[in-house]
């Protein structure tokens, strides 16, 4: 016991966060790019959530599950952007030792729901294309809202589960960090003890679960397309439409993920800038990829501005 008080007492109270470069006029450039980025992030998604909850054109499941999945990139991006925007024209790039534990905890939280929900959404267009005429009775409002909850919670498990084990590593400096958020590997080189048997659970717990949802999703989509070969020419291109977008944006999220966590706990030049594609530019593009591809949803989009259009006209 009076180890383990001796240990918190000696504990680092904050970490210095070195960012992406010390390049004052690349630091001023990105600034701007991230600011734009985060900009179009939020209002993609918003207008995503927007059409899908005010149009009854877009009232089944699929939508349902894309709201979500847009209202889950607000908040993952929310939780990471705004300080990596700040830091970048901040001249000490700080983060508390409680603001660094929330950080990791927020990230592995929302994109661990997304991860599930996309295998939710995943099975629900299984459903859809193979088994169509159960669709309505085995895809519920009550299932779908209970498919929800658990991705909800599948995800806090998943958060919770990563910073139990970091939040007791004794941290007694150095405290920089040579990244622009805090995340594991550049932690657990931080910690004052040993952490090869963290090193591996960080891959078992993050990078075995990203290859096994990958390789699920994958398995999924084939089987839906090999099975779709029976359906009429017109079935057949909504349902290649549909799965590219969830294709894309299941590659998008993963190839990132799979390639931080498969492997052992090193780190490399390459991983800031794939933190910064995975934390800002996949949200922005999730967006786009389902709206520029997807024929109802743009009606709807259409429909809706055109009706707010003629209500400020009057």
């Amino acid at each position: 016991m009076t180890n383990w008080i001796h240990q918190a007492m000696n504990t680092v109270t904050e970490f210095i966060l070195l960012g992406l470069t010390q390049n004052t006029d690349v630091q001023k450039l990105l600034f701007i790019v991230f600011t734009l980025i985060y900009f179009l992030t939020l209002t993609g998604n918003l207008l995503i959530l927007m059409t899908i909850t005010t149009s009854p054109l877009l009232e089944c499941p699929m939508y349902f599950f894309l709201s979500f999945l847009s209202f889950i990139d607000i908040c993952f991006s929310s939780t990471m952007a705004p300080k990596m925007i700040n830091d970048l024209l901040a001249k000490k790039k700080t983060i508390s030792f409680g603001g660094c534990m929330t950080q990791v905890f927020t990230e592995h939280y929302f994109v661990g729901t997304e991860i599930i929900l996309l295998m939710v959404m995943a099975y629900d267009h299984n459903v859809a294309i193979c088994r169509p005429l159960y669709y309505m009775t085995t895809m519920s409002w009550w299932v779908c809202g209970l498919l929800v909850v658990l991705s909800w919670a599948g995800g806090f498990l998943h958060g919770l589960i990563q910073i139990l084990f970091i939040v007791w590593l004794p941290f007694r400096g150095p405290n920089v960090i040579d990244h622009f958020v805090c995340d594991l590997y550049p932690l657990l080189k931080l910690s004052c003890t040993d952490t090869h048997i963290f090193g591996l659970f960080v891959v078992t717990n993050s990078g075995l679960m990203c290859m096994l949802s990958f390789s699920i999703l994958i398995t999924s989509y084939v089987f839906i397309l090999s099975s779709n070969r029976t359906h009429s020419s017109e079935g057949q291109w909504k349902a290649i439409t549909t799965c590219a977008s969830h294709i894309t944006v299941t590659f998008l999220l993963f190839v990132p993920c799979i390639f931080e966590y498969i492997r052992p706990m090193i780190t490399f030049p390459t991983d800031k800038a794939v933190a910064v594609f995975y934390t800002l530019v996949t949200p922005m593009l999730n967006p786009l990829i389902y709206t520029l591809r997807n024929a109802e949803v743009k009606n709807a989009m259409r429909k809706l501005w055109s009706q707010k259009m003629i209500l400020c006209i009057n």
